[in-house]
Parts: structure tokens; sequence; C-alpha cells
């Protein structure tokens, strides 16, 4: 039986293969010979049963379906040099790596990092982000912020915040269109996401408004997408706090009824009960949870 693995070595090489572009290219970042790298993917294509790379004039380039593979390859890679880096016997540095959806690690957590290095300077702090409509969980991290506990009891689960939402807009926009009552913004465009169904709807319920519609609407599949129409000024939008309070500060967004807000997501810190557990991992939970008793004594 074949082994389930490719040869690893073929592997490196057409990985930077695909990535430089071409066999030469990769010939010169490894310093290998053209020839050499020929045979290794030749290898790589006859374990494979299928071309990896195709003539392109006096070039060989990887196929589409070779840069896809390229890329999970690359990722694998990058897996495995950062295991090799955390647990190797004489390492010294400390890394976290954090998994968030992408607006809560855009707007929430990475403005706040700074405050953490200042704590503990010698750890760093990598964030991956994902989009809603991905996978629960996909790679390797150490803390995974999410908006729910998942079932299987295999993390531990730290409450940080539960959302309360409004109605945001650019500065610029709200004084434009001198919106002052919730009835002056069935005029308005309303801004809405896909992965955020009935935002709307619920803030409306909170103002007592609930058969209220908008005169025109526009629509994005994913809400980072709709928080830069909406710093842009293209219309009303729905934003989650704590996430989006830097952006107020900053002057980007304004709350339009800040004191009319309706309850959304809560938000975990997760982390996997198999993992280790160093003290700069553990410090950096507590920080989290700071931030959050922070957030709800500012509200």
């Amino acid at each position: 039986m074949r082994q389930r693995l490719p040869p690893l070595h073929a592997l490196r090489i057409f990985e930077v293969a695909a990535r430089a572009g071409s066999y030469s290219a990769a010939a010169r970042e490894l310093n290998l010979t053209h020839g050499a790298v020929s045979r290794q993917i030749a290898a790589l294509e006859d374990w494979l049963g299928q071309p990896l790379f195709v003539r392109d004039g006096q070039s060989m380039v990887a196929s589409a379906h070779a840069r896809g593979l390229a890329r999970e390859i690359s990722a694998a890679f990058d897996h495995i040099a950062d295991a090799a880096e955390r647990y190797g016997k004489n390492q010294q540095l400390k890394v976290i790596r954090v998994s968030a959806s992408a607006t809560v690690a855009m707007r929430w957590l990475i403005p706040r990092l700074p405050l953490f290095a200042e704590i503990c300077p010698g750890v760093d702090v990598r964030v991956s982000s994902v989009l809603s409509t991905q996978p629960e969980f996909t790679g390797s991290f150490d803390v995974a912020i999410r908006r729910a506990i998942p079932h299987g009891g295999q993390f531990q689960a730290i409450h940080l915040f539960r959302e309360s939402n409004t109605v945001i807009a650019s500065p610029a926009l709200i004084a434009r269109t001198g919106v002052q009552t919730i009835e002056q913004l069935a005029a308005q465009t309303w801004l809405t996401t896909e992965t955020r169904p009935g935002d709307w709807e619920s803030w409306l319920e909170s103002a007592d408004c609930p058969t209220l519609r908008a005169n025109r609407a526009l629509r994005f599949d994913h809400f980072f997408v709709t928080l830069q129409a909406a710093v842009d000024g293209l219309g009303f939008a729905i934003g989650p706090f704590p996430t989006l309070e830097e952006e107020c500060t900053a002057g980007r967004l304004q709350k339009a009824f800040p004191a009319i807000r309706s309850l959304g997501s809560t938000y975990y810190a997760l982390v996997p009960l198999d993992a280790d557990k160093p003290i700069h991992l553990r410090a950096f939970v507590e920080w989290l949870q700071s931030l959050s008793v922070a957030g709800e004594g500012a509200r």
C-alpha cells in the first residue's frame, strides 16, 4: 500500500516552486539545480497521479489546481514551524495564538493588544481571524473567542461580554440628515448583514417601533463590510458594543440613539482543556476578563 503522506522533500520543493512562480525561481531560492527541482516535482506528480505544472513559453508554471494544493501545504508547514518554535527545548519565545471572528479581532481585540504588551512585553500574540460562515474551529490555537460555547466539553469557557446593539452611522451622515427621532430613520438607508439577521428588528422592538421600515436598504454578506459602509456614510447600521467602542471614541462612528439598545450575542474565551496552560497564557486570559469587567463598568 502506498503511504498516505507524499514525499515530504518533494512537497517542500513543490511549495516553493508554486509560490516562486517557476522551477528556475525555486532552484535559486533553494540553492538547487533546475534538474533537481524538476525531478522532485515529477516524483510528486507521479505520487498524486496528475500533473501540477504546465508549460508557459520557456517556463513551467503551477496550474490552478496546484496553486490550491500549494496554499494548503504552505499552511501546514507554517503550523509545523509554529509547533517546533513553541515546543522546542531551547526556545524562549512565548507565543499565544488567538482565533477570533473577524470583526471582534479587528475592532475589539487588536486595538487593545498594546495594553497587554505593557503588562507582558515578552509575549508574542498572534491573531488569526475567521468568518462566521466558516466552520466553528479551524487551525490550531491557544484561545478562541466565539459567540457560543460548543458542545462536547472540550473547552474551558470564560465569559467575556454580552453585546448590546444600537444604531450607528458616520458623524457626518448624522449631521447631514439631521435625524433626531426614530421615525425619521424610515427616510434613511439602512445597512444590513446576512450573517447578522434580525438586528434591525430586535432594536426596533427595544425602541417600541416594531413596524417601522426603511424606504431603502443595502445588504452585505459580512458585518465588517457593513461596518465600512457605515464609516463611509452609506447609511445607518446596527452596531455591537463594546466591540465598536473604539470606533466611536476615534470619531469614525457615532451612536444615533445611545440610550436605546437591544441585547446581542455573548462572547466567550475558549481554552482547549488538553492544551498546555503556561503562565503567560493564563495572564492573557485574565487580561481578557479584565477588559470585560472594565467594559461593563463603563456602560
